[in-house]
């Protein structure tokens, strides 16, 4: 009867600890809409506004274009992010993320820019 509890216990503290990982993994993706997609928005369109020419104009078609591109994922806004080096490694491990956001680049690797 111990073994069952014990085994029984030992499940639900495991859960528990499933949970405890689910939250924190929901809350950065929810930073990463709030908090970094104003940003990486912003970037690109500088962007594209400093690199306009005459061949490319990078017109208001192409802007949404592109920004729809990146931010339709929140793989693709955290890949963009990390690209424009908005943020970087160490700012993933200062918040706890560096793990969540390899757990989100595996589970959305299909979404990702491969250039």
């Amino acid at each position: 009867m111990e073994v069952i509890v014990t085994i029984a216990s030992l499940t639900l503290i495991w859960l528990i600890w499933q949970l405890f990982k689910a939250k924190r993994f929901n809350k950065f993706k929810l930073q990463i809409e709030k908090e970094l997609k104003p940003k990486v928005i912003e970037h690109i369109l500088d962007d594209l506004q400093d690199n306009s020419s005459e061949l490319f104009p990078n017109n208001q078609v192409h802007q949404e274009a592109t920004v729809y591109f990146w931010t339709q994922y929140k793989s693709r806004i955290l890949q963009a992010a990390l690209q424009r080096e908005i943020i970087d490694e160490k700012w993933l491990k200062d918040t706890g993320n560096l793990r969540n956001s390899q757990h989100l680049f595996h589970i959305e690797q299909q979404y990702l820019c491969r250039s």
